[in-house]
């Protein structure tokens, strides 16, 4: 969890998308969650700049985070998250930025660029309600437990 996550949050899990979603109605679900539980703000988009993968604003100067990992970090909000990317490394048809957080920094999602779930942090209350919504298909995560939902495999 840590490497995707600082553990500096209440409460951690993941979420992947369900065998019987889409990607579409799956990030839907778990930006609509994000936002019912967030206060009226901006939310920081991030791109991971893998060499790979659509970073969305090619130009835009790097911002260096943990892990000494390269992201474009873009200032915008939850429509944002749902339709600037198309195709990321969780998924071909994902729009999610990589790292995105409001500005409050009160929760932090991430999605490593090798692996197909992502990873959040937040109060415990935020998780409960990803958890809740089975379109998210969320779980709560331990800091020090294994990352990896039941299912899935590392590449």
């Amino acid at each position: 969890m840590a490497t995707a996550i600082p553990l500096v949050f209440e409460a951690y899990g993941t979420f992947h998308k369900p065998d019987h979603a889409t990607e579409e109605n799956h990030e839907r679900a778990v930006v609509e969650v994000l936002r019912k539980n967030t206060a009226d703000q901006s939310w920081w988009l991030g791109y991971l700049d893998t060499g790979a993968h659509d970073v969305v604003f090619p130009e835009a100067p790097l911002v260096t985070l943990y892990w000494d990992w390269s992201y474009i970090l873009v200032e915008a909000g939850p429509k944002q998250a749902l339709s600037w990317r198309t195709g990321h490394m969780r998924g071909p048809h994902g729009s999610l930025p990589d790292l995105f957080f409001p500005t409050d920094r009160s929760w932090l999602v991430s999605g490593l660029w090798d692996d197909t779930w992502s990873c959040v942090g937040g109060s415990d209350a935020l998780i409960e309600a990803l958890t809740r919504e089975p379109l998210a298909n969320a779980r709560p995560v331990r800091p020090d437990e294994d990352s990896l939902p039941p299912g899935l495999a590392r590449d």
